[in-house]
């Protein structure tokens, strides 16, 4: 993979963060100020919302967008179709499936400038949400 990426990135997270990030990608090295994009999936809860998991989440969503950090956020149907192939064979199923438990409940899509801030911001979310089980994945590509 070959490209470049210009912009300026304004915010605070947990600190204030203030600098351009300009750089050329080859293969997989990257350098410090270039972002990483990061998918964060959490499993479905036991425990019901109430209004002051709403209020925190919702400051924690305007901190991390207004710091240019948060590119998407949503809650997934605990359904969903899965779709499997085996050879020519193509297979569509509608759920709810029995392993529902082990389903994706949610996702955030964040940059950031490495591993480490991911997983820092994995820990506040889950801090807020309380018990359960977050995954967070690296995203690459354009």
């Amino acid at each position: 993979m070959t490209g470049t990426i210009t912009g300026t990135m304004t915010g605070t997270i947990t600190g204030t963060m203030t600098g351009t990030m300009t750089g050329a990608m080859t293969g997989t090295t990257r350098g410090p100020e270039i972002p990483m994009r990061y998918l964060m999936t959490t499993k479905p809860s036991d425990t019901a919302p109430d209004e002051k998991l709403y209020a925190e989440m919702g400051r924690f969503i305007e901190e991390l967008t207004a710091a240019g950090v948060l590119l998407a956020t949503g809650g997934l149907e605990p359904g969903g179709v899965r779709v499997t192939s085996a050879g020519d064979e193509i297979t569509v199923t509608d759920g709810p499936f029995a392993e529902a438990k082990e389903a994706v409940a949610g996702f955030a899509l964040i940059e950031v400038r490495s591993k480490e801030e991911a997983i820092e911001l994995a820990r506040r979310f889950r801090r807020i949400v309380g018990d359960g089980e977050s995954v967070v994945q690296e995203v690459f590509g354009p």
